[in-house]
């Protein structure tokens, strides 16, 4: 061999020795990206900080094997659409956790709406200004019902007492009569002085809650004046799961709910139970009322969904619901719901869809003799509903969403003379084009027609909505809308035909001949959106013309529903939300409104002109334990308003009422698997009312509760 040749002999062998090192300087990284609830994120992505192009996608069970070029410490990166990314730092001495469980991003944008077009589309893309409140934030406020939750999540909102302790709402401006609270997109029947039964509205089972405010009769037609609150709720996907959840409180207070479900092949159904109850305490001040009734609930429900062929979903449900009050000692007010329905729904591939449904809602009120057990019903609202939906997608260029309700609703009721029943016939048809004109801007327009038997009344109702998208990953996304629609409530049956004696101090007589009650509403919105920071101001202007209400009738020396004078609304929502990955989160919202007629007649609103909510939170997560820590709040603005100065009804008197600011302070500790341990201070700072009024808060000052919530299905995991 020459030296040339041994030379070169020498150098083969160095560089296949080279070879042979770089092929055994890397490494294996195998993991699962799972959400909270231990379900699979199929199609996250697994990266290496530093090294472009090594990376890994999950597959349909969630897991992925990543290969690492080197044989160095790296830091691999957990990311999916939705959720917050995580990271973890490997080694190459082959013990890595490569498993991941996903936090929700309560800012993303990527979230999926239907409420504001009743279509399917991503937060972000949504031409119509829509809220949402998640599954996180309910989870983290530890609601019971609807109401408990908005005043934490949403400013602008107030629940108040009305006569006798029955709940009232504003949503800036617009009583209960005039927002429709859904749900999956159904109406619920019944209510009590013009508000639907809000302890009916529970969240065991509510995977979100999408908000519209202003008009949205082009989609929901009558009491749609003032706003859609829409709860969505879940559907089993796990294989099996049972959940179990207890929270006890002051004043006796308790809750009591489980679920189970299973999914199986083309078969899944999931059953819900609540038991919630508080028992009557005394305020211990002064002021319109001394004793806050206890009451107790009971719901239960069931959904099962099936799907023979591809396409095809076929969904029934059935609930009940209990509701029983101390008013009396004696009597006690029962409040009873059974609703049930059927919907069909097929897919014709990624073009279009149609769905066929039909509802059944019966709501009932009876008075329970305690001494007789006798049970004497005075009240039954009984509404069935046939729809039909049909969507279809123009490629890139649009969707056209048209369909049609048929409801038949009848009332019986003690405020009408002799115990009487009436009902009516409603009918209507819509249709709605979702036009993508270029990239970034979208316009959606909508008409309505609706008709109503009773009065043989009939209105259109149009929105148009325009918004346009700047998305740039350096500077951020950028959205702007702005829209217009007409909102409308006909009269109901109760408005047009009551008649009923109010304690023998005065009656409150219907109005046949009533108008309906209409708004022009106009909307602007600016949203700025990066990464993990969410900003939105929107200005609204609301014009109400017809608005129905009560005013006291001379010549019948009563109470009379008579057509309100024209009324404006104008004011402002500002939002802003954060959470970063070192698990520091904010949200705060803010909401201006300021109602006034425009003849300059009193007012006697009792919209406050500012609310404000906010909330803080810190949290962090290892592998058998997590904790969150959270201070929630809210503020509401005195304000001034005319009230009757007597029980003559013949003269008004300004009244002040003081504001108020009320904080929570919760503890959730994921202490193991599948249970979780809540802590909870609510009225933090001990405030009390100097006066106890319809519109203050009934605290007594800081109270204490404490949950449990067990996940079967998560203690017995892998």
């Amino acid at each position: 061999m020459t030296a040339m040749n041994f030379v070169k002999y020498v150098l083969m062998l160095a560089m296949l020795a080279g070879f042979a090192v770089e092929a055994s300087a890397q490494y294996t990284v195998r993991g699962k990206i799972t959400d909270k609830a231990g379900e699979p994120l199929a199609g996250a992505g697994v990266t290496v900080r530093g090294l472009p192009g090594a990376g890994a996608v999950t597959g349909s069970d969630g897991n992925y094997v990543l290969e690492i070029p080197d044989n160095s410490n790296h830091t691999i990166v957990a990311s999916f659409i939705g959720f917050m990314t995580q990271s973890r730092l490997v080694k190459p001495d082959g013990n890595n956790d490569g498993n991941f469980s996903l936090d929700e991003n309560p800012v993303t944008l990527d979230q999926v709406v239907v409420t504001g077009t009743r279509t399917p589309k991503t937060l972000m893309d949504a031409p119509i200004t829509t809220r949402v409140i998640s599954d996180l934030d309910i989870a983290r406020s530890d609601a019971s019902n609807i109401q408990d939750l908005l005043i934490t999540e949403l400013p602008g909102i107030e629940f108040s007492f009305s006569m006798d302790q029955q709940v009232n709402v504003n949503l800036q401006g617009f009583g209960g009569s005039s927002v429709l609270f859904l749900i999956d997109g159904e109406r619920i029947a019944g209510e009590t002085l013009d508000n639907v039964d809000y302890n009916r509205l529970n969240l065991d089972n509510v995977e979100r809650i999408e908000i519209v405010k202003g008009g949205a009769s082009s989609l929901y037609g009558s009491n749609a004046v003032g706003g859609v609150i829409n709860l969505i709720t879940k559907e089993q996907s796990e294989p099996w799961s049972v959940r179990l959840n207890a929270r006890y409180g002051s004043h006796n207070e308790r809750r009591y709910d489980g679920s189970a479900g299973f999914s199986a092949g083309k078969v899944s159904n999931v059953l819900n139970a609540q038991v919630t109850g508080i028992d009557t305490y005394d305020v211990g001040g002064t002021g319109d009322f001394s004793t806050v009734y206890g009451n107790r609930t009971l719901s239960v429900k069931d959904r099962l969904v099936y799907t023979p062929v591809d396409g095809l979903k076929l969904t029934g449900r059935i609930g009940y619901y209990q509701r029983e009050r101390d008013a009396d000692a004696i009597v006690k007010d029962r409040y009873r719901d059974i609703n049930g329905g059927l919907k069909g729904a097929y897919e014709f591939g990624d073009a279009g869809n149609v769905e066929l449904s039909y509802s059944y809602d019966e709501y009932n009120k009876s008075d329970w003799m305690t001494n007789t057990s006798a049970d004497v019903l005075n009240y039954s609202n009984v509404q069935h509903n046939v729809r039909a939906l049909f969507n279809w997608t123009f490629g890139k260029t649009g969707t056209l969403t048209a369909g049609g309700d048929f409801m038949n609703d009848y009332l019986l009721s003690y405020q009408f003379e002799d115990g009487r029943s009436y009902s009516q016939m409603t009918a209507d048809a819509f249709a709605q084009f979702d036009w993508n004109v270029v990239k970034g801007f979208n316009v959606i327009g909508a008409l309505r027609y609706d008709y109503f038997s009773a009065k043989k009344l009939s209105s259109l109702s149009p929105k148009i909505g325009l918004m346009y998208r700047i998305d740039s990953d350096r500077a951020g996304h950028f959205a702007f809308r702005g829209s217009y629609a007409k909102g409308f409530r006909a009269p109901t049956l109760k408005e047009m035909y009551m008649s009923f004696d109010m304690a023998s101090i005065f009656m409150i007589y219907g109005n046949p001949d009533l108008l309906s009650e209409v708004s022009h509403n106009f909307t602007l919105s600016a949203e700025y959106f990066k990464k993990y920071c969410n900003v939105t101001v929107t200005g609204y202007f609301n014009m109400v013309r017809n608005g129905i209400t009560t005013v006291w009738n001379e010549q019948l020396n009563s109470m009379r529903y008579a057509n309100d004078a024209p009324t404006n609304i104008a004011g402002a929502d500002v939002t802003f939300s954060m959470r970063l990955q070192c698990g520091f989160g904010a949200k705060l919202a803010y909401t201006y409104s300021h109602e006034y007629t425009t003849d300059g007649s009193p007012s006697m609103s009792t919209t406050r002109p500012h609310s404000l909510t906010a909330r803080v939170e810190y949290g962090r997560e290892w592998k058998n334990y997590g904790f969150n820590l959270s201070l929630s709040g809210r503020y509401l603005a005195g304000f001034s308003t005319h009230v009757y100065a007597d029980t003559t009804f013949e003269t008004l008197a300004m009244q002040r009422y003081p504001g108020y600011t009320i904080w929570k302070l919760m503890f959730t500790q994921d202490i193991w698997k599948g249970i979780s341990l809540n802590f909870i201070v609510d009225n933090l700072f001990n405030y009390r009312p100097d006066y106890y009024y319809s519109n203050s808060p009934v605290t007594v000052g800081t109270t204490f509760a404490a949950g449990l919530s067990l996940s079967i299905e998560e203690m017995f995991s892998k």
